[in-house]
């Protein structure tokens, strides 16, 4: 292969479009060789996902196919992502290896050791601001999202114009070997693909925007942009995001149409900020981000965990979501919300289980996130919820899915109970039971806890872990 040469390397950026590393690539007219490698560390670790995984493939095909229309292609190579980088580098005579910067410990490891042999270049890409870019006057990271939020807003935004277009054509690279795509069955409910995140995003802001913050904790249906995979997957980029809801912005009709705008790119914010705290922060996927809730004695039971993943736990609106995660791979987030807190706060099972349990079933699992959403739950980690904060399953299901629609969705077999015992289904009497042909414990679970001693013995537990921990701190 003559001429100046880049290799662009793939992550978590499966777009042409406002592609800042593939931007770097191209720069004095380099001939791009794009390159994917699949990792089976993270495709076939103890956090991976076959909802995760296929939607990935269906990403790269989709990639494939666009690159072929300008006159590329995608080489995938399979292993370890240092050699094989290294490997295709010296098959191209690549002067340049380019790839968009990512935050996860494993990544920046990964990236490091790269650094060392090959000249490569990390380009932003995977937020709106880097983490690097956001922190106190004297450099320190911000712990608090409300902080964080105030000096993410503090920095100019982008602009439509500055959004960059996907390359008209490219340079076919030279005939090199490249490993098949995997076999991947699509989601029918996530279409895979560059092209299908620009059209929901411009369904989205074009009009659902504008009510999002009043049906946002909504259970059904749900008030989603459909949006996190695709941005886990960078098919969209986080900027064309806040283009798009700065565009819907400056058209907004009032103030409530306003505050629902800037209540979904919050939900960017958010993003960003767990990728902020992950960055500065990495054995925060470890341990809790709060040292004195470090030692909290959980309880532990392996059966009640089974009884949560499998969604039998006897409270409808918990079984319910663990259902839909994993028959589609995806809850909305108030039903995160409220199972993150009963497997917490009344199953009294360590937060790194479900957090786990979530990252092999999530079609959007993001590490940041999904440990950031964890422990705020829990109440262990940075800008955490208090600890005595405990999500009642019945009174968060009736003002959430007030109907049972969402219940009755997932756990089809309450579906012939009144909407007064669909959301508590043990107050029914013997004669109402009866009447349905229902039985509690044959038809369905008995709850396998009393919210109300749950609740009073966790906050227990936590009181004493943190005395605990704060005593152990003091000189």
């Amino acid at each position: 292969m003559t001429g100046r040469t880049a290799v662009w390397w793939i992550r978590r950026d499966l777009r042409l479009g406002d592609n800042a590393a593939l931007h770097a690539a191209l720069e004095m007219g380099r001939t791009v060789v794009p390159v994917f490698i699949l990792d089976d560390r993270l495709l076939q670790g103890r956090t991976a996902s076959p909802w995760r995984n296929a939607f990935l493939c269906g990403g790269l095909a989709a990639l494939d196919a666009a690159l072929r229309e300008r006159g590329s292609r995608p080489i995938l190579r399979r292993g370890d992502p240092r050699q094989e980088i290294a490997r295709l580098a010296r098959e191209v005579n690549a002067e340049e290896v380019v790839a968009e910067v990512d935050y996860t410990p494993y990544a920046r490891r990964r990236d490091s050791a790269v650094s060392l042999y090959l000249p490569s270049r990390w380009v932003g890409g995977l937020t709106v601001h880097p983490p690097e870019f956001i922190t106190r006057p004297d450099g320190s990271p911000f712990a608090v999202y409300g902080a964080f939020r105030r000096a993410w807003q503090a920095l100019p935004l982008p602009r439509e114009q500055a959004v960059l277009p996907p390359p008209a054509a490219l340079r076919p690279p030279s005939p090199l070997g490249s490993e098949p795509l995997p076999a991947w069955e699509a989601n029918p409910d996530y279409p895979p693909g560059e092209g299908e995140a620009l059209q929901r995003l411009e369904r989205f802001t074009a009009s659902p925007i504008a009510s999002y913050a009043a049906g946002r904790n909504a259970l059904e249906p749900a008030a989603s942009s459909g949006l996190s995979p695709y941005l886990r997957f960078g098919m969209v980029s986080a900027r064309t995001a806040v283009v798009h809801a700065r565009r819907a912005a400056a058209e907004a009709a009032d103030e409530t149409e306003l505050g629902s705008i800037e209540a979904w790119i919050d939900e960017l914010i958010w993003r960003e900020f767990y990728i902020g705290i992950l960055a500065h922060y990495p054995q925060v996927l470890r341990k809790a981000f709060r040292p004195a809730l470090r030692a909290i004695p959980w309880r532990n039971h392996q059966e009640d965990f089974a009884a949560w993943t499998d969604g039998r736990t006897g409270f409808p609106v918990v079984d319910a979501a663990m259902r839909q995660l994993r028959q589609t791979g995806w809850i909305p987030n108030r039903a995160r919300m409220i199972v993150a807190s009963f497997l917490t706060k009344d199953l009294l099972i360590d937060w790194r289980w479900g957090e786990r349990w979530f990252m092999q079933n999530l079609i959007d699992g993001d590490p940041a996130a999904n440990n950031g959403g964890w422990q705020w739950t829990a109440g262990v980690g940075t800008d955490a919820a208090p600890y005595f904060r405990i999500f009642n399953p019945v009174l968060q299901s009736k003002k959430f899915d007030p109907a049972g629609a969402y219940v009755r969705r997932w756990v089809p077999e309450l579906s012939p109970l009144p909407n007064e015992y669909v959301h508590e289904p043990w107050r029914m009497t013997d004669t109402m039971l009866r009447d349905l042909s229902f039985g509690i414990g044959r038809d369905y679970p008995a709850p396998i806890v009393d919210h109300a001693r749950q609740r009073a013995e966790v906050l227990t537990m936590y009181r004493s872990a943190l005395a605990r921990g704060e005593a152990n701190r003091k000189p």
